[in-house]
């Protein structure tokens, strides 16, 4: 069984009588465990289409099955509570709470599952050792490099042990060096098993993934097959 299996996803958007057509016809399966790039020029639909994948958005036709189970329909409620154990996300932007510790930033997502203030500390420790910050809990995201945000936001995914993380450009605002390191870090969590989706317009990050979706004016123009490592 397919992780993620969209079929016939389509995307509309209506303002003042205009109809723009963001996403049609739309077929993507992703297995566990593959790691995928979905590329393109800007304005291609690559954000709607993770937008889409993180139930942030719904498709305006087609359908949406996440570990088995149809998405597109669910009310806002459910969508936040399948959003919040399922999906790991990590935005260009890092959308890091300046007045919270970096402790404090990884944990927060786990407060809204209810869980126990032990296992909330075990999973922030866990998450902030694999991106190498463990030395930084108690720093705010202002005393941090770009790349230092970037680790924490990615320690923030992690925590919530999701299924699949999905990345939006998330070297778009970092040097070439600490970009490299992001992606490097990336490569070792797919290396260990995470099933990682990414969105980026540079070719060389896309080349890391082991598939490639390559978008055109909404449509998928391209997909390699998966590659094995």
């Amino acid at each position: 069984m397919s992780l993620i299996r969209l079929q016939n996803v389509a995307k509309v958007f209506l303002t003042d009588e205009v109809e723009t057509r963001a996403l049609s016809g739309i077929d993507i399966n992703v297995q566990a465990g593959e790691y995928i790039a979905i590329s393109g020029p800007s304005g291609c639909g690559k954000s709607t289409l993770l937008s889409i994948l993180g139930l942030l958005d719904s498709p305006s036709t087609g359908s949406y099955e996440l570990n088995g189970r149809s998405v597109e329909k669910l009310n806002l409620a459910e969508r936040s509570r399948v959003r919040n154990r399922e999906i790991g996300f990590i935005f260009q932007s890092f959308n890091l709470i300046g007045d919270l510790t970096v402790a404090e930033n990884v944990e927060l997502p786990l407060t809204y599952r209810g869980l126990n203030e032990a296992e909330r500390k075990k999973r922030v420790k866990e998450s902030l050792d694999r991106v190498e910050m463990s030395h930084r809990l108690s720093h705010y995201p202002a005393q941090l490099s770009g790349g230092q945000q970037q680790r924490v936001a990615v320690a923030r995914a992690l925590a919530g042990k999701p299924a699949i993380l999905l990345a939006d450009e998330p070297t778009g605002n970092l040097d070439s060096a600490n970009g490299s390191a992001v992606m490097d870090l990336l490569d070792d969590l797919h290396s260990k098993g995470a099933t990682i989706c990414i969105v980026t317009h540079d070719p060389r990050f896309a080349g890391r993934a082991t598939r490639t979706i390559s978008l055109l004016d909404g449509q998928i123009v391209a997909q390699s097959e998966p590659v094995v490592r």
